[in-house]
């Protein structure tokens, strides 16, 4: 048999006649649906149809309510942004003013909006500043180092240190005074009392040799031949550097070599521009620079005799930053008491030593040391020379 599909408020039931037949059969036995919670449904209708079909019972489902929505509540009405809303009051009742802040904008996905509000000032306006450079025409003359140092002076204010003071140490090679250049002649080495000699004019010296340790051997010895040999281009006296050509009677000082582009090899020879050859040679060496330890080997302790036996000199006696003055002397009623197991205090001794000042950082100024005698007692005494200051003295029985 075929089903039937009936329809009642938007829901389908599907029944069949045998089905039917056999809810007609046990009518009474059949279970109800379950009662709705809702209100009580009105009872079942029998609906009869004439058709082919035997006659069908239909159950009409209960109808489901619609649930009412509660009724939305008012907008509430605030005030515009930055606005005080004012309650106007009775009489008889208190007046309240009530500010109410704005509401903060939706954040949307944008970059743009994401941006905080910029703030709008009421009377008040932004500028655009910009700067104008006129340049006159014309040549620009940058102020020297001279016209630089003298606005300083003016202003109080320096940005270099004192001069130093000239150096007139002179090369008894060479004669020029103070330290050469460090591609050229070099740095002042002391060969004996106020004797100085530039480093590669001694070095380049025919008779001159260095040892393993940086001494340099025979220096006083071409000392002595420079004093009888002539330059062959300034004329002057001191030079000892030859031509290593045989049967060359070419000399030069070290630096007057360099003048008349002498050749200079790396086994330390020299060759006159007369027997140089033409043109670049592999060893031939173009930069005196020394920055080992170099210096004159010489016996002190003849020197230091010299020096006391000298007596009244004329010359300065300098060892690192002291100064040697005067030796002073010892009698013999003294030799008891003016003396310790290391050192001995002679009577008039006096140097000077520049050394860290006590007023200031970073500057350097002038002890005066000496020794005297008081009450059969050696007495030491310190004088400190400091530009602007008055000299203190400091005085003990002790060295320490």
């Amino acid at each position: 048999m075929k089903d039937i599909v009936f329809c009642s408020n938007n829901c389908f039931v599907l029944y069949s006649a045998a089905v039917q037949a056999k809810n007609s059969e046990n009518k009474e036995s059949a279970p109800t649906l379950p009662q709705s919670p809702m209100k009580e449904r009105p009872p079942k209708a029998f609906h009869q149809y004439s058709n082919n079909i035997s006659t069908l019972d239909v159950h009409c489902l209960p109808q489901l309510q619609e649930k009412v929505s509660p009724p939305s509540s008012p907008p509430i009405m605030f005030p515009p942004a930055f606005e005080a809303a004012k309650v106007e009051a009775k009489p008889d009742e208190l007046k309240v003013t009530v500010k109410l802040k704005p509401r903060l904008k939706a954040i949307h996905s944008s970059l743009e909006d994401c941006r905080p509000p910029s703030k709008k000032w009421k009377g008040m306006k932004w500028k655009k500043w910009s700067i104008q450079i006129v340049i006159p025409k014309g040549s620009f003359k940058p102020p020297c180092e001279e016209e630089i140092d003298e606005f300083l002076k003016k202003l109080g204010t320096t940005l270099k240190p004192d001069p130093v003071p000239k150096d007139y140490r002179k090369c008894c090679f060479c004669h020029e005074e103070g330290d050469g250049l460090t591609d050229g002649p070099a740095r002042l080495l002391n060969l004996d009392l106020d004797l100085w000699v530039h480093l590669n004019c001694a070095l380049w010296s025919t008779e001159v040799y260095e040892t393993q340790a940086g001494a340099l051997i025979n220096v006083e010895l071409a000392l002595r031949r420079g004093l009888q040999m002539k330059c062959m281009f300034c004329h002057k006296m001191g030079a000892t550097s030859g031509c290593h050509r045989l049967r060359c009677t070419n000399i030069y000082h070290f630096t007057c070599a360099i003048k008349a582009q002498c050749m200079f090899f790396k086994d330390k020879t020299m060759l006159c521009p007369m027997h140089k050859p033409k043109g670049t040679h592999e060893q031939e060496l173009s930069y005196f620079a020394v920055f080992r330890r170099v210096y004159v080997q010489r016996d002190e302790v003849r020197q230091i005799a010299s020096i006391v036996q000298r007596g009244e000199r004329d010359h300065t006696f300098r060892v690192g930053s002291l100064i040697f003055h005067a030796v002073g002397q010892l009698l013999p009623q003294q030799m008891q008491a003016f003396h310790s197991s290391k050192a001995l205090f002679p009577v008039g001794y006096e140097a000077s030593r520049l050394y860290w000042s006590m007023r200031y950082a970073n500057r350097r100024c002038r002890y005066l040391c000496s020794i005297e005698e008081k009450d059969g007692l050696p007495l030491f005494v310190i004088k400190v020379l400091e530009q602007g200051h008055e000299d203190l003295v400091l005085t003990d029985s002790t060295p320490k």
